[in-house]
C-alpha cells in the first residue's frame, strides 16, 4: 500500500470532482481522524490513518483490502469509480436525480434512466456532468453522468434517456467476484 503520486491524484480527484465538486476537501479534513486515500493492487482505498498505521503491519501479498475502496485505476491509467464508494457520493453530491419506483429495477438491472422515470432532478444539472441516482425515499442507488442538461430535460419524449447508468447497488451481487 502506498500513496498516490501526483499523476494519480490528478487523476482520481479530477473524477470524484465530476461528483462531489469542492466536497473533496470534507473527506479529507475530517473532525474526528485524519483520513487518506492509498493505492494498493491498482485500487484506491480511502481509511484512517490509525487503519493505515496498522495495516502497514501487514505483508503485501496477504493484505486483500483496507478501508473503502472508491475505484481503480485501470491499465491506460483512467480512473473508474466503483459502487461501494456510493455512500460517500450520495451525502457530498452537488447533483442527484430522484427516479420513480417503476424506475428502480430497471436501473438496478443495468440500465439508463428514462424520462419517464425521472421523480425529480437537482436544479440547473448540467449536461454530462456526474450525478447520483436516488429512490424517492432518499435511498441512494447508484450514480451515472446526465444525457441532458435540466432544461432540455423538459423538452424530451418519455423514452429518451437522461442519465447514462455508470454503478448501481446490483452490481455487489452481478460482479461480487470482481468487486473486491
Amino acid at each position: 500500500m502506498r500513496p498516490l503520486t501526483n499523476e494519480e491524484t490528478a487523476t482520481f480527484f479530477q473524477k470524484l470532482a465530476k461528483y462531489i465538486g469542492a466536497n473533496i476537501k470534507h473527506l479529507i479534513d475530517r473532525p474526528d481522524e485524519t483520513y487518506c486515500f492509498r493505492l494498493h493492487k491498482n485500487k484506491v482505498y480511502y481509511l484512517s490513518e490509525s487503519m493505515m498505521r496498522l495495516a502497514a503491519s501487514v505483508g503485501r501479498d496477504q493484505l486483500g483490502s483496507v478501508g473503502i475502496c472508491f475505484g481503480k485505476f485501470t491499465k491506460t491509467g483512467k480512473f473508474t469509480l466503483h459502487v461501494t464508494s456510493l455512500d460517500y457520493l450520495a451525502q457530498y453530491a452537488k447533483h442527484k436525480i430522484w427516479i420513480k419506483p417503476n424506475g428502480e429495477m430497471p436501473f438496478l438491472y443495468g440500465n439508463n434512466v428514462v424520462k419517464a422515470h425521472l421523480g425529480r432532478i437537482t436544479d440547473d444539472t448540467p449536461e454530462h456532468t456526474g450525478v447520483v441516482v436516488m429512490s424517492m425515499n432518499d435511498t441512494p442507488l447508484g450514480f451515472g453522468v446526465t444525457a441532458r442538461s435540466t432544461v432540455e430535460m423538459k423538452k424530451l419524449q418519455p423514452t429518451d434517456i437522461i442519465t447514462f447508468h455508470q454503478a448501481d447497488v446490483g452490481e455487489y451481487l452481478r460482479s461480487e467476484d470482481t468487486l473486491f
